[in-house]
């Protein structure tokens, strides 16, 4: 079986990456990468280490032929017209290249009525797929736990969580447990189920108080919730660019539509996902 993953060293790719050697030999899995100078270590590692634009056709055929599971990863953006762009490109290539299992990352933001920027592309995701030759499943994850930890110091000195959130609840995963379900599926055959949507999330959601009170008794410091008005978290929050984005999901939020729980992380790997509390305890540094 040959693998090839596209996001090679983000985030979550090198992650999924790293859960992959427990499963399969590196020389065996095709990583892309925008750029080649930072993926040394995964050559050194023994991995296939491809240079590639999504944009760039010939690079794209090259990296996606003889593929038997292809990991779709897309790349960072914060629009959904960019991301749409992106998928086309590589659905042509996939379906070029006759790749026998695409699994792609999805959001739980994905409803018709979700005002998040990145929606209309996490919705059209399923859609478009749908539409093609290819067999495919898809892998939604909830927020990502990850970012609490370095916040909670900020937190602390705010005394509050402030995502305008009002009464709705929130529900979490984090990119090691994605990475581990994502590597799972894409090695096991009878999780490559075409059409399949799974959706990664902890086993239970949080209001904001909720929250508030976990991230008190990790950090040891009381925290409350005082939440700013999505314009005041846009603004507040607008380093890259980013603010509208960011200020979008939690209005999301608000509309009660990042909720969401499913046990399709355990039917995946046969046990629960890392609680929040126990996940903040292992990864957050006073």
């Amino acid at each position: 079986m040959k693998y090839t993953i596209t996001g090679g060293t983000g985030h979550l790719g090198s992650k999924i990456i790293h859960e992959l050697k427990q499963y399969v030999n590196p020389k065996d899995v095709r990583v892309g990468v925008h750029s080649i100078n930072k993926a040394q270590n995964l050559i050194d590692s023994g991995f296939d280490v491809q240079p590639f634009d999504f944009f760039d056709e010939e690079s794209l055929d090259k990296l996606l032929a003889g593929t038997d599971v292809f990991i779709y990863v897309p790349s960072k953006s914060h629009t959904s017209y960019s991301r749409i762009g992106e998928l086309e490109k590589v659905l042509v290539a996939a379906e070029k290249a006759e790749v026998g299992h695409m699994i792609a990352m999805g959001f739980i933001a994905d409803q018709v009525n979700n005002p998040f920027d990145l929606s209309a592309f996490y919705g059209y995701l399923p859609r478009r797929l749908a539409e093609t030759d290819l067999n495919y499943s898809i892998i939604r994850n909830a927020l990502y736990a990850d970012p609490l930890a370095p916040y909670l110091p900020e937190l602390i000195e705010r005394k509050n969580v402030i995502y305008p959130m009002g009464d709705e609840k929130l529900s979490f995963i984090s990119l090691e447990d994605s990475a581990k379900a994502f590597s799972k599926v894409a090695t096991t055959e009878k999780l490559r189920v075409p059409g399949k949507i799974y959706t990664l999330t902890q086993d239970r959601n949080y209001t904001m108080p909720e929250l508030a009170q976990v991230l008190s008794n990790v950090s040891g410091h009381e925290i409350g919730y005082q939440p700013m008005t999505l314009a005041e978290f846009g603004q507040t929050y607008d380093q890259g660019g980013e603010g509208h984005m960011l200020s979008s999901m939690y209005h999301a939020g608000q509309l009660g539509l990042l909720n969401e729980i499913s046990s399709d992380y355990q039917t995946i790997m046969g046990q629960s996902a890392t609680d929040l509390t126990t996940f903040l305890k292992e990864n957050y540094q006073q």
